[in-house]
Formats: structure tokens, C-alpha cells, sequence
């Protein structure tokens, strides 16, 4: 096929493939996905390797956010009956972040539901992130605590933080309608000072919550823009008592197509698999990992993920290795002299540019020509099963999933 030709040449030189060609890969048909994996499985093999970096979630402040997110179990309003706690102690937190690097995790992400933090927030998660760093110095930290105030993301920085996220979720032409309570420009501005700050900037999607094809081609080329060291993809987790708890739009294929495209958009950045892998790529998830190169391990914010062990038992046997401390993520042109095992914003955009519930705070074109018509979608039946409330981790007194 030649576009899939095109694509991978464009990713192997680090160069933006066009809208029509992004398009195109979110139309091809299931009898083609094979050979979207294999392409964007070049790119992710030129600039990863085999390598899966494995995340590690510890929600510090669970529920009760004043923000009106609809994909969100955290939010104003939300009846999702989750795990909800005032902010947990370091040691407490310190505690959660060791259970996940036992497992294999090298980046901690340390978030807390709200619109942002306050000054004195900002204190706690700085005693936090030193307490983590004090413990094991080799493992990354990234905070997620929503919209940031001037100076706040240079006092994380200090503190020892690595990295800082916020996605951007979805288009800005739709995001006024997945939440009313700050906009598309707050969060680009927070990214902004993320990395004005020096903090290394992650920043993704949520995908499954009624958006367009267009949608999802315009915030991927927001993101390359906005150029983050890492691009999570989260799949809609549809929780009970959300206003999207009814939306199940995603299939495995769908979800490795969107991968694919992530991938050729943003080549040499670290794409991760985040909340709603088991629930909507489910027997799939091994061949995911042929276009993401990282993947959160055990459970997600507020809901429960696949078992840690079965985690590591998938990236092997799928012929992956889990990504060492002593390795840096990054290709050598993403990382400055001073950037460590984390990688930093370096310029020359997400690849090269002319210019769930995780994210915390708050037919084929055979030619290269033309697109196809988008196949038909295929109706998901409701996995509800799948989608369990977590209860155990931090927050409580069971162990956590890693």
C-alpha cells in the first residue's frame, strides 16, 4: 500500500505526515490492519527498539473535583461510586510509588483531582516527590495536579520533579462540549509553562467519547505542535455514574488504528498506552505494543487495571523487554545535555515540525491519493464487566496492583 509506504519513509525522517494521510489511516478497513500495525511498528522499532517503559500511577487526592470533565468518575456531580480520600501523607504516597517500581515502573505520575493546585499543594507534592527521589534517585517523576498558576511548574522543577502532565483530551473545536468549566486554551497554556519550567511535557488524548475522525487528527497535530515528550492515548473507560457511562464506541481495531496514526504523527515521542487498554483492546493489547513503547502497569486513577504480573507476562511473551532505569526513553536528538533518563524539550517539535480517565487534575487507501470512505461502524457492544472501580492501592489499607 503505498501510503503505508509513505508514512513509514516520513517516520523514519521524523517529518509530519499530512491530514489526509492521518485521515486515511483511521479509514482503512480490518482487512488491512495487519499491514498498519507492521508500518507503524517500523517507526516504533527505529526509534524504541523492543523496549516498553512502564508508568506507575499513585493518585494523591481521590474524587471531589469541582472541574465538569463528562469522562471523568472524579468530577462536579459525578455519581461513580469511587474511592474518594483527602490528599495521602509522602510517606503514604512514597509507599504506593515503591510498590510500583518493584514491579518494573521507572516513572512514577503522581496526580491529584482539582481545577489545580494551590501554593500549599504544591508544598505537599514537592515533600512527596522528594521523599520518592530520596528513596530511589533513578526513578522519574511526574506530576499531574491540573491547571498550573505562574511559577508553580518551576517549584515542582526544583522539588525534583521530571516531568509534568496534561492532555489536551480531545479537538478544541469539541471541547467545549466535553467541558464547561476551563477551556482548550487553559490547557495548552499549562503544557506551555510545563515546558517553560524545563519539566519534561506529557500531554495526550482521550479517545471513544463520540468524536470524529477529525477530532482525533486535529488534536494529535495539536500535540505535535505543542511538541510533549510523551503522548499518552487513553480509551474511554464509560463509568457508571459519568455522563458518558452510555458511550461505547471503541473496538480493538479501532483503538490500534488510532495508535498507528498517533504513531506516524509523532514518531520519535514516547506514545503510551493508558486507561482503557483492557477494556476496549482486551486480547489485543500484545499487538499494541507494537506501536505504543509504554504502557501504565496495574491500576489506573479510580479504576482497576490488569494485574501487574499479567503485565509483564504480556510484553514478553509479545517478544518486548521492559525498559531499564539505565536507558534513556528518548531518541538522542529529544534529549539535552542535562536531560537524563527523562528526556526534555529540545525543539524541532514532536518529531520534526516547521514550527479516561488518566490525565489527572482536572475501507483502504490504495493509492496515496484520495481517501476512502471510512468503513462502517461497527457497533461495540457494552463491556461493563470490564470496568471495574479500584479498591485496593493507595487510599486504602489493601495492597496495590503491581
Amino acid at each position: 500500500m503505498d501510503l503505508l509506504n509513505t508514512l513509514v519513509d516520513k517516520g523514519l525522517r521524523r517529518e509530519s505526515p499530512t491530514r489526509e494521510e492521518a485521515l486515511a489511516v483511521l479509514a482503512t478497513s480490518d482487512d488491512d490492519l495487519l499491514d498498519v500495525v507492521a508500518a507503524a511498528g517500523k517507526v516504533r522499532r527505529h526509534w524504541f527498539g523492543r523496549r516498553v517503559k512502564l508508568n506507575y500511577l499513585v493518585n494523591l487526592k481521590s474524587g471531589l473535583c469541582p472541574e465538569d470533565c463528562s469522562y471523568c468518575s472524579q468530577r462536579l456531580g459525578s455519581k461513580a461510586e469511587i474511592l474518594k480520600y483527602t490528599w495521602l501523607k509522602p510517606e503514604q504516597a512514597t509507599a504506593a510509588a515503591a510498590a510500583g517500581v518493584s514491579g518494573g515502573a521507572k516513572r512514577v505520575c503522581l496526580v491529584a483531582s482539582g481545577r489545580g493546585p494551590t501554593d500549599r499543594d504544591v508544598d505537599r507534592v514537592s515533600d512527596t516527590i522528594k521523599a520518592i527521589k530520596e528513596q530511589d534517585g533513578s526513578v522519574e517523576v511526574c506530576a499531574c495536579l491540573g491547571l498550573l498558576s505562574d511559577g508553580q511548574a518551576e517549584r515542582l522543577r526544583e522539588a525534583g520533579a521530571d516531568a509534568y502532565n496534561h492532555n489536551l483530551n480531545t479537538s478544541e473545536a469539541t471541547y467545549g462540549d466535553i467541558t464547561t468549566t476551563h477551556t482548550y486554551a487553559d490547557r495548552v497554556d499549562t503544557v506551555r509553562k510545563a515546558h517553560a519550567a524545563g519539566l519534561s511535557a506529557c500531554s495526550g488524548l482521550i479517545a471513544g467519547m463520540g468524536e470524529s475522525d477529525e477530532d482525533l487528527v486535529d488534536v494529535v497535530f495539536s500535540l505535535r505542535e505543542l511538541d510533549p515528550d510523551s503522548v499518552p492515548v487513553n480509551f474511554l473507560i464509560p463509568m457508571e455514574g459519568t455522563p458518558l457511562a452510555k458511550e461505547w464506541h471503541l473496538t480493538p481495531q479501532r483503538c490500534l488504528r488510532i495508535l498507528a496514526m498517533t504513531r506516524f504523527v509523532c514518531p520519535d515521542v514516547e506514545v503510551r498506552i493508558a486507561g482503557g487498554r483492557e477494556v476496549h483492546l482486551r486480547t489485543m493489547q500484545p499487538l499494541a505494543l507494537n506501536l505504543a513503547n509504554s504502557i501504565f502497569l496495574g491500576d489506573y486513577l479510580t479504576s482497576e487495571g490488569q494485574a501487574g504480573h499479567a503485565d509483564l507476562e504480556m510484553i514478553a511473551d509479545a517478544g518486548f523487554e521492559v525498559e531499564g532505569a539505565d536507558r534513556v526513553t528518548l531518541p538522542e536528538h529529544r534529549v539535552t545535555a542535562a536531560g537524563g533518563g527523562c528526556g526534555s524539550h529540545a525543539g524541532g517539535g514532536c518529531g520534526s515540525h516547521g514550527d479516561g480517565e488518566e490525565g489527572g487534575g482536572c475501507g483502504s487507501h490504495a493509492d496515496g491519493g484520495v481517501c476512502a470512505p471510512a468503513p462502517a461502524a461497527r457497533t461495540e457492544e457494552p463491556r461493563t464487566d470490564l470496568v471495574a472501580v479500584r479498591r485496593r492501592g493507595a487510599g486504602t489499607d489493601l495492597a496495590p496492583n503491581a
